[in-house]
C-alpha cells in the first residue's frame, strides 16, 4: 500500500511537469517574438508600418534628421546661437556637451531601427520576383525601399557606416557590433536597393488608392536617380531621369502654383508634383503626447514634426533656431518675373514684408498677424536676429495664430518633387553633353511656373557656366531651405576647392544682431536683411560667417563617443579625424567645376 502511494505520488509529479512544460511552450500573443512574428502577409503589412513610422521621427524627417542638412549648407544659419551651433559651424567633435552631443546617434538610432525592420521583411523573402503576388511585391518593394533610403542618409550624414543587409547577422555579438563600411560600399547597396524596388513598386496610377502616401515606383526611381548623382554617374541618372519624365513610372507635372507643395491637407499633399513626402497629421487633428522618444509608440502621439518649431520666428511661439541667409534672400530679390513682380517662390521660402505680397496668396501675413513695411520681424526678437524661414511652416497659410512647438508641425515634407526631376535632367544632360537646348528647356520649365523669363542658350557658352545657374541661382531659388543642400554641396565638392570654398563663405556670411533693433526710428529691417560681405567680417563685430570655423571632414557629421564607445569596433570617419575628403573626389577624376561670374 506504502509502494503504491509512493508510485501514485511520482506519477502524478511527473504529469504535473509534463503539463508544465507544456504551458511554458505556449506562445504568447502578446509577446511575438522573430521566430512566431511575420510568417503571414498581415504581419508583414504591420513590420512595413513599422517602416514608415521610424522615416518620420526625430532622427529620421521628424526634426534632426531634415534641418541638420540645411544646417551644413549655405542658406540657413544658426539663430539660436546654441541648438545646432557646432554643427553649424562645422567644427564639432564626438564629444560636444549636452543635447547636441546626441544629434548624430539620433540619425543612427532611427535609420539603424528602420533597416532592421526592413531587413526582417526581406529575410521571409527569396530572390524569385517573378514568384511573388502583387501583394508580397509591394512588401518587398516598400522594403528594399526604406532600406535604401535609411543608408543614403546614413551615409550622407556619417560617411562611413556598418553595413547590414542579412538579418541572421543580429544573431551573433559581432554582428551586432559591426564595423565601418566604405562610403561607396554603402551607397553601392542603396542604388542595387533602389533599383530592385522600381520593378517591384506600382506607379501611382496604379497603386490607386494603395499609393496615396505610400512609396511608388516613381519615389525609388527619383531617389536611385539621386543616388547615381551623388557619385557623378550622370550618364546612368539621365536615362532615369528621362524616364521618369516621360512618364514610365507614372504621371507627374508641375503644380501650377508654387505654393502648392508647402500647404497641408488633402488638397496639396501627395500632388501630382510630390514623388515622395513623409506623412504627418494636419493641426488641429494630432494627439497630445509630443513623445521625444526613440519608440513613439504612443496612441495618442502628435504624428507631427518639429521642422516648424525649428524654423518659426519666437514672437510666433517658434524655437527660432535657423534663419535665411541674406545671400538666399537677395539672390530672390535680384531678379524679376515677366510681369516686373518678386519671384513667388521667395513668399513661400522667406518671413520678409514685401509691397509686392499686397494681394498675393495671403497677403504680409505671419501666423494671421499683418505685418506692414514699419515691422521688422526678425527669428531670434533681441538675441542673433535674423531673417525667418517661412518653408514647412503654417507663416503664411493662415490657419493658425501661432506656432505649437514640438513634433505638432501638419505640412508633409516632401523630399523629392518633380522640379527636382527637371533641374536635375538638366544638370545630367549638361555634364554629358554640355550646355543644350534641351538642358536648358528643362530648367526653364521650372522658370515658367515662377513667371520669370527663359533662359537663352547663347548666353551659356560653357558647361561651367550652365552649370553656375543650375547650382548656385535655379537650385536654391526653387529648393530653398529642402532638404539636399548639403549633399549637393558635398558631390559638387564645394569643400575641397578654394574658390568654391570661398564662395560658400560668401554665402554663408550673416548679421548676428540688428543694428539699433531696439530703436523705433532705425527699425526698418535694412540691417538684417541687407546683402553682407565676407570681406567685412573683422571690421563690422555683427557679421559672423559658418564656413569660416569649417574644419575638413567636417561636411559629414562626426560619430559620437555614445556609438563608438558602445560598438568598440566602428572607428571614426573624416568629421572624427579632421581629415579632408579632397583625395576622393581627385581620385576618381570628378570635376570641380571652378567659380564662374553669370554677371559677364
Amino acid at each position: 500500500m506504502k509502494l503504491y502511494n509512493i508510485s501514485l505520488a511520482l506519477m502524478l509529479g511527473i504529469c504535473t511537469l509534463t503539463s508544465c512544460s507544456e504551458k511554458l511552450e505556449l506562445t504568447n500573443p502578446n509577446r511575438q517574438t522573430t521566430s512566431t512574428f511575420g510568417n503571414t502577409i498581415e504581419e508583414l503589412e504591420e513590420c512595413v508600418i513599422a517602416a514608415y513610422n521610424h522615416s518620420r521621427i526625430e532622427g529620421s524627417y521628424g526634426r534632426v534628421g531634415y534641418t541638420l542638412d540645411a544646417v551644413r549648407g549655405d542658406e540657413v544659419w544658426n539663430s539660436s546661437q546654441q541648438w545646432y551651433l557646432n554643427y553649424d559651424d562645422m567644427n564639432s567633435t564626438s564629444d560636444i556637451p549636452g543635447n547636441d552631443n546626441n544629434l548624430p546617434a539620433w540619425i543612427w538610432r532611427e535609420w539603424y531601427y528602420t533597416i532592421n525592420v526592413c531587413n526582417y521583411i526581406l529575410s521571409k523573402f527569396g530572390e524569385d520576383n517573378g514568384a511573388l503576388t502583387a501583394q508580397l511585391q509591394r512588401i518587398k518593394g516598400q522594403a528594399l525601399f526604406f532600406r535604401a533610403l535609411g543608408y543614403f542618409n546614413l551615409a550622407g550624414y556619417l560617411q562611413d557606416v556598418p553595413l547590414i543587409t542579412d538579418y541572421t547577422t543580429y544573431s551573433s555579438m559581432d554582428g551586432l557590433y559591426g564595423t565601418n563600411n566604405t562610403y561607396d560600399e554603402v551607397l553601392d547597396q542603396v542604388e542595387k536597393d533602389f533599383a530592385e524596388a522600381m520593378t517591384l513598386l506600382p506607379s501611382r496610377e496604379v497603386g490607386g488608392e494603395w499609393a496615396l502616401g505610400r512609396v511608388t515606383n516613381g519615389a525609388a526611381a527619383g531617389l536611385y536617380a539621386r543616388t547615381l548623382m551623388q557619385r557623378h554617374k550622370y550618364d546612368m541618372a539621365l536615362v532615369v531621369l528621362k524616364d521618369i519624365i516621360n512618364g514610365v513610372y507614372g504621371h507627374y507635372e508641375l503644380m501650377a502654383n508654387y505654393g502648392d507643395n508647402f500647404r497641408e491637407g488633402a488638397a496639396y499633399e501627395n500632388n501630382a508634383e510630390s514623388l515622395y513626402e513623409v506623412q504627418f497629421l494636419d493641426y488641429g487633428t494630432q494627439g497630445t503626447d509630443d513623445e521625444w522618444t526613440p519608440g513613439n509608440t504612443s496612441k495618442n502621439a502628435t504624428q507631427g514634426h518639429a521642422v516648424e518649431s525649428n524654423f518659426a520666428p519666437a514672437k510666433f511661439g517658434g524655437w527660432a533656431d535657423l534663419s535665411i541667409s541674406p545671400w538666399l534672400y537677395n539672390l530672390f530679390k535680384a531678379e524679376r518675373t515677366t510681369k516686373g513682380k518678386l519671384d513667388p517662390r521667395l513668399y513661400w521660402t522667406v518671413g520678409s514684408y514685401e509691397s509686392d505680397w499686397e494681394g498675393f496668396e495671403n497677403g504680409n501675413v505671419m501666423y494671421q498677424t499683418r505685418i506692414t513695411a514699419k515691422d521688422t520681424i526678425v527669428t531670434n526678437e533681441g538675441k542673433a536676429g535674423g531673417i525667418p524661414v517661412a518653408k514647412w511652416t503654417n507663416m503664411r497659410t493662415n490657419i493658425c495664430a501661432t506656432v505649437v512647438t514640438g513634433l505638432h508641425g501638419g505640412i508633409n515634407l516632401r523630399i523629392m518633387r518633380y522640379s527636382d526631376v527637371l533641374l536635375r535632367a538638366a544638370e545630367c544632360e549638361n555634364e554629358v553633353n554640355g550646355p543644350t537646348a534641351q538642358a536648358i528647356e528643362w530648367i526653364n520649365q521650372v522658370r515658367r511656373r515662377a513667371q520669370l523669363p527663359d533662359l537663352k542658350l547663347s548666353d551659356f557658352t560653357t558647361a561651367d557656366k550652365l552649370f553656375e545657374q543650375i547650382a548656385n541661382v535655379e537650385r536654391p531659388k526653387e529648393f530653398g531651405c529642402e532638404y539636399g543642400r548639403g549633399l549637393d554641396l558635398i558631390r559638387w565638392g564645394f569643400f575641397y576647392d578654394a574658390g568654391r570654398l570661398q564662395q560658400l563663405k560668401e554665402h554663408g556670411t550673416f548679421r548676428r544682431c540688428p543694428r539699433n533693433y531696439d530703436k523705433p526710428s532705425a527699425n526698418d529691417g535694412h540691417d538684417v536683411y541687407a546683402p553682407v560681405s565676407y570681406s567685412q567680417i573683422g571690421i563690422d563685430s555683427e557679421l559672423k560667417c559658418s564656413f569660416d570655423t569649417y574644419v575638413p571632414g567636417h561636411e559629414f557629421l562626426p560619430l559620437t563617443s555614445w556609438l563608438t564607445n558602445s560598438n568598440p569596433n566602428l572607428r571614426g570617419n573624416s568629421a572624427n579625424k579632421n581629415s579632408s575628403n579632397a583625395s576622393y573626389i581627385t581620385e576618381k577624376g570628378w570635376k570641380i567645376h571652378p567659380v564662374v561670374d553669370l554677371s559677364k
